[in-house]
C-alpha cells in the first residue's frame, strides 16, 4: 500500500510540475549550481533560467532560484525557499504587443506541491518611461516579504531613434 502511495504522490506532482502556465512558453535553463551535496539523493543547487516578456517585444529576464534536491525535491514534495533573485534588460528594440494592466503576471510556477507558487510581474513608471519587475512567492494563507525588483528603462535601439511609451499601453 504504502509503495502504490508514493507511485500515485510522484505521478501528481509531476503532472503538477509539468502542467503549470509555463509550459508553452518555459523558462530556458541557463545554469545550475550546486549548493548542499548529498549522497544517494541529488543536491540542493542554485537554479539560473530566462524568459521573454511574453507581451513586450526586446525585455529579457533572468531570474535565480534555489531548487531543493533530496528525496521529497526530486518527487516534488519539498517546498522551495522564498529567496529569488531577477535581472531583466532590453535586448531590442522594444514594441508592446497588447494593452497591458499595471502588475499583469509575466510569467509563474509552483514552488511547492499544492501551496506556494512564484510570479514575475510587470508595471511601467510612465513618468520615466521604465518597465518595472517583481518577482516575489506567495502561498494560499501567508505570502512572503521575500523579493527582489528590476527596471528596464525604454531607450533607442540600434537605428531605431523613436521609443514607446509604456504609459501609452497601459489600461485605464
Amino acid at each position: 500500500m504504502r509503495t502504490w502511495i508514493v507511485g500515485v504522490a510522484g505521478t501528481l506532482a509531476a503532472g503538477l510540475l509539468l502542467a503549470g502556465p509555463a509550459l508553452a512558453d518555459g523558462p530556458d535553463a541557463i545554469f545550475k549550481k550546486s549548493t548542499v551535496w548529498r549522497a544517494l539523493t541529488p543536491n540542493d543547487k542554485l537554479a539560473v533560467y530566462g524568459i521573454d516578456d511574453p507581451e513586450v517585444e526586446g525585455v529579457a529576464c533572468h531570474y535565480t532560484v534555489p531548487e531543493k534536491g533530496g528525496v521529497k525535491g526530486t518527487l516534488g514534495f519539498a517546498e522551495e525557499r522564498s529567496e529569488i533573485s531577477l535581472a531583466c534588460r532590453q535586448v531590442g528594440p522594444i514594441k508592446f504587443k497588447a494593452k497591458l494592466d499595471q502588475g499583469d503576471v509575466v510569467f509563474s510556477e509552483r514552488r511547492s506541491f499544492v501551496f506556494k507558487k512564484m510570479q514575475i510581474v510587470r508595471g511601467c513608471d510612465a513618468k520615466r518611461n521604465v518597465l518595472v519587475y517583481l518577482v516575489y512567492s506567495d502561498r494560499v494563507i501567508e505570502g512572503s516579504p521575500q523579493n527582489s525588483t528590476s527596471t528596464v528603462p525604454i531607450m533607442p535601439w540600434g537605428q531605431e531613434s523613436e521609443v514607446q511609451r509604456c504609459g501609452d499601453f497601459i489600461k485605464g
